[in-house]
């Protein structure tokens, strides 16, 4: 519901129609390793992912750095900025090539919130699923051991973006093993481990670019 209703909400606007906005949203591209935005840099824009992905992080006092989400297209992302962030906490960084960016004003959404009832009812409903989703991951990854955390990332990526076939889903993914590391909290070893004894008990199959879980209701 998050994901669909971050497209059906942005989507609207990206590109806006009006000939006085084209320039500032036309698409911009990033390459691999391309920083979209720093932390301290000013909260002026939210994105809506074109092509590409796009990775969420943070750099803690201590010097690590975490992976918060990893995002592809359709997704949407810097919306901090309409719960009154000025600076921003996180960075964001293109992973791919071929990262296609549309990038919306602060001002522009805001002025259609003012206009249209509808839009600021969509984004308060948007906010709130997307904080039921940020607390579910706090919750694994606070309560749960590693092999959970593991099933429930490929429990969600079934039902957020897996394609039924049958009673199976299939999960087209281009996220490596040190990826769904990294969103889960655990080691790519971990993971490996993991997925490989998911695939000996014949719970999910998977090879590069492609995870088929067998029974998302019962993996487990």
């Amino acid at each position: 519901m998050w994901y669909l209703e971050g497209i059906n909400l942005f989507g609207r606007l990206c590109p806006l129609k009006s000939k006085e906005s084209e320039a500032l949203t036309k698409p911009r591209t990033y390459k691999v390793g391309d920083l979209i935005y720093l932390k301290d840099d000013p909260a002026r824009y939210i994105y809506i992912i074109l092509s590409g992905r796009v990775r969420i992080g943070r750099h803690l006092d201590t010097g690590e750095e975490v992976t918060k989400a990893i995002l592809s297209e359709g997704e949407v992302f810097g919306e901090l900025a309409l719960a009154g962030e000025d600076i921003r906490r996180d960075f964001a960084e293109s992973m791919d090539n071929d990262t296609a960016l549309c990038q919306i004003h602060m001002d522009e959404v805001m002025n259609l919130m003012h206009t249209e009832a509808d839009m600021s009812m969509r984004i308060i409903k948007w906010m709130g699923l997307r904080l039921v989703r940020l607390e579910r991951k706090i919750e694994l990854l606070t309560f749960r051991d590693a092999r959970t955390r593991v099933v429930e990332f490929l429990k969600d990526a079934a039902a957020y973006k897996g394609k039924p076939i049958g009673t199976e889903t299939l999960i087209k993914t281009r996220l490596t093993h040190s990826d769904i590391a990294k969103l889960t909290g655990t080691s790519r070893q971990t993971v490996s481990e993991v997925l490989n004894k998911l695939r000996e008990e014949n719970q999910i199959y998977f090879e590069r670019g492609k995870i088929l879980v067998r029974d998302a209701t019962q993996i487990k």
